[in-house]
C-alpha cells in the first residue's frame, strides 16, 4: 500500500510517495527535524496523520506488519 508525506514550504504543498510505511515514517521525521517543515503528514490513502499519529500506529503494529488502513 502506498503512503503519501505531505508539508507546507512557504503555503506551497509538497509531497513523496513511499511504498512502506515506516520509509513514510522516516521521511516525515526528515523533514520535520532536518528540514524544519511545519504541518507534516502522513496519508494511507484514507486518513491523514500526524507524525504523533501516525507513530503511535506504528507502535501498535510492532510486530513488523504495515499499519491496516482504518
Amino acid at each position: 500500500m502506498p503512503f503519501s508525506v505531505s508539508a507546507y514550504i512557504d503555503d506551497h504543498l509538497v509531497s513523496v510517495s513511499t511504498e512502506t510505511a515506516k520509509e513514510a515514517f522516516a521521511k516525515a521525521i526528515e523533514w520535520h527535524v532536518v528540514s524544519k517543515l511545519a504541518d507534516v503528514s502522513i496519508s494511507d490513502g484514507i486518513g491523514s496523520y500526524s507524525i504523533d499519529e501516525f507513530s503511535s500506529i506504528l507502535a501498535n503494529h510492532s510486530d513488523g506488519l504495515e499499519p491496516e488502513s482504518r
